[in-house]
């Protein structure tokens, strides 16, 4: 068995190595070689390399900054059901997707009504918080170097929170009680 040098810590062995497809030190052993990045690639990669720290959390504050005026802008709560922009799925099928309500949750949110958001969109104002608290996080780390505690996230805890938005999903779209009371 071959060990294989690792950047953050000792040699660890590697079940299956290839000497004659892998390099001296390359891991993982036999991968493909690393193509030429082409002129936009090189491009983004300078000006990611030159842009302040900052720049990546104030683009995407400023993408939830365009949502959140879209909504407070549009009254979702008023428009009419087949008013543009629409839901290519509930257009075609009839049916509620599952970002159905979201907006119209946004809107109740911003104005304070959370009951109302939630009867739109249960799992987005459930979630609200928890992403709130983690965008915070995330941009006080790469903006100013806070150093606020994120809570570990686990990939069964994310399948979990999916699996439940899939449920959500489905038995908002069943035709009888009590799942019609979750029509939106």
């Amino acid at each position: 068995m071959s060990r294989v040098t690792s950047v953050d810590g000792p040699a660890a062995p590697h079940p299956h190595p290839d000497p004659q497809t892998s390099a001296p030190g390359e891991w993982p052993p036999g991968a493909y070689p690393m193509a030429e990045p082409d002129r936009l690639t090189r491009f983004v990669m300078r000006v990611h390399a030159r842009s302040p720290r900052w720049a990546a959390p104030l683009a995407a504050l400023g993408c939830v900054g365009v949502g959140v005026a879209y909504a407070l802008v549009s009254d979702p709560t008023r428009a009419e059901p087949d008013a543009a922009p629409t839901c290519l799925l509930k257009l075609t099928t009839g049916l509620d997707c599952p970002g159905c309500g979201g907006t119209r949750a946004l809107w109740y949110v911003l104005h304070g009504d959370l009951p109302a958001a939630a009867r739109h969109h249960f799992l987005f104002v459930f979630a609200l918080p928890f992403l709130t608290y983690l965008f915070v996080a995330w941009a006080g780390r790469q903006a100013f170097g806070w150093r606020l505690p994120e809570p570990r996230v686990s990939s069964k805890l994310i399948g979990g929170f999916l699996a439940l938005w899939l449920v959500f999903s489905v038995s908002r779209n069943l035709p009888w009680a009590p799942f019609t009371s979750l029509y939106v």
